[in-house]
């Protein structure tokens, strides 16, 4: 979407910014680690020259893998490779069994883990909602309990405080069998990020010196409304929001050398006729995956969000919303896409979007796959042994390739319509209801060793 010259004039300008303007740092011990490391600090204000954001990026790796459960490679987050899960902490939820919007529990954040490892396209798990039935100080602390022990593929988790933080890196460390084994192959990402525009909390900086202490890898991400907290036009909102996570970016490399962090933002515009921030409106995806494009120049892992929506219930709008982002971020090499299932302008989680979603993932991942020209795919010799008027059907190589080259729905109908009628007729909300209660019912995932959900219990307990 963005050129590289594009790229470089977002990343210059944000280097300005830093070096001219400077950031707001409310940590003490953030601020005599920018001080120390060569940055101009006057009272809570950071001003960075350029040459050290540069060595920042360049220190920072320019790939995160995390692993599953079990240790196993399971995504690698460089270059254009895409990979998507649910959103986080929404306020409501939709049950799924009877479709009654309420606040999500414990139970809730246990479903969306078994569904998310149920769910093909789905890539990683997070909360789909805060649990409302526990201690609210540990509310992130259970809900990643919730997760673990329902998928083995990768999670992000939120925390809000180094001591949640520290709780999810024992739950993790136990799994893993240490802290050591956990750094070597990391299944969890934790997920926290600026509050205002160039304003970085005490909490949120205490919490990227944890992580690059800890060597775990992390996202940070900032959170801005162009034309409110940020300015109006697209490449000034990316300016900011990079500039507010170069801080976050330079904080983990002068803890640590080569700390694994993820980068990206949040964009939405300030929808004044209604009085609400959107998350179907097409500027959101412009903005975010535009940020994703001079992540990818610099060579930083980026965050994104996509197969959310503004609509309310399962309609048109929902499909529309949510499968043209998902191709968007897809198609403009976000790595690390989340917001899935998320209904209501980011208050509702929905299951039954989130297994929508992943039609439009597959739908994207085909298309991001492209036409493959190789000798045996140009098909020379099976055209001219066809010869002009005949067909391919019963052809050799028809069979070879006729799976692998075409995509094929799980949850899309393409029925004739009496044999769609004669199946019920069903709607594709219908459909992906069924699959979605299919799987809660029906799945069961790998199970953690009894010793091991001991240990979790008793972290969980003191959280």
């Amino acid at each position: 979407m963005l050129s590289e010259d594009q790229c470089e004039q977002i990343v210059m300008t944000a280097l300005e910014v830093l070096e001219r303007t400077g950031a707001e740092v409310l940590n003490k011990e953030a601020l005599e680690i920018f001080e120390k490391g060569g940055c101009w600090v006057d009272g809570n204000r950071v001003r960075i020259p350029s040459s050290l954001s540069e060595w920042a990026v360049r220190t920072a790796p320019s790939r995160v893998t995390l692993c599953d459960r079990n240790g196993k490679r399971a995504l690698s987050l460089e270059t254009t490779n895409a990979y998507y899960g649910p959103g986080q902490d929404n306020v409501n939820i939709v049950d799924p069994m009877t479709g009654e919007l309420r606040k999500p529990v414990k139970a809730d954040v246990a479903t969306t883990g078994l569904l998310c490892d149920g769910l093909k396209n789905i890539d990683f798990a997070m909360s789909n909602g805060l649990p409302t039935d526990v201690d609210a100080n540990a509310a992130e602390v259970h809900a990643f309990e919730a997760l673990v022990t329902n998928t083995t593929k990768p999670i992000i988790q939120s925390v809000k405080n180094v001591k949640q933080a520290q709780a999810i890196v024992d739950i993790a460390s136990a799994v893993a069998g240490d802290l050591r084994e956990l750094q070597k192959k990391p299944f969890v990402a934790l997920y926290f990020g600026t509050e205002g525009t160039l304003i970085h909390s005490e909490e949120t900086l205490a919490k990227v010196i944890f992580a690059a202490k800890n060597g775990i890898p992390f996202v940070y991400a900032t959170k801005l409304i162009a034309g409110d907290t940020a300015p109006a036009t697209s490449a000034g909102a990316i300016v900011v929001a990079l500039a507010d996570v170069l801080v976050g970016i330079l904080l983990s490399q002068l803890v640590r050398q080569g700390a694994p962090v993820i980068a990206g933002g949040f964009f939405t515009i300030n929808d004044t006729a209604n009085g609400i921030l959107p998350q179907g409106a097409p500027e959101v995806s412009l903005m975010g995956t535009g940020m994703s494009n001079v992540l990818r120049y610099l060579r930083i892992p980026s965050f994104g969000f996509a197969g959310a929506t503004d609509a309310k219930h399962s309609d048109a709008q929902m499909g529309l919303e949510s499968a043209f982002s998902v191709l968007h971020a897809g198609m403009c090499g976000t790595n690390l896409i989340h917001g899935c299932g998320q209904m209501e302008y980011g208050l509702t989680g929905s299951l039954e979007l989130l297994v929508m979603n992943i039609e439009a993932i597959g739908m994207t991942r085909r298309i991001m796959k492209g036409v493959e020209v190789n000798e045996e795919r140009l098909s020379r010799g099976v055209i001219d042994a066809v010869q002009p008027g005949g067909h391919y059907l019963g052809e050799e190589h028809t069979l070879k390739f006729f799976k692998s080259e075409f995509w094929w729905p799980a949850l899309m109908n393409r029925n004739r319509i009496d044999d769609w009628t004669a199946m019920g007729a069903k709607s594709m909300g219908q459909r992906v209801k069924e699959k979605a209660q299919s799987i809660i019912k029906n799945h069961q995932p790998e199970k953690l060793a009894e010793e091991t959900l001991a240990k979790i219990k008793a972290i969980v307990d003191k959280a």
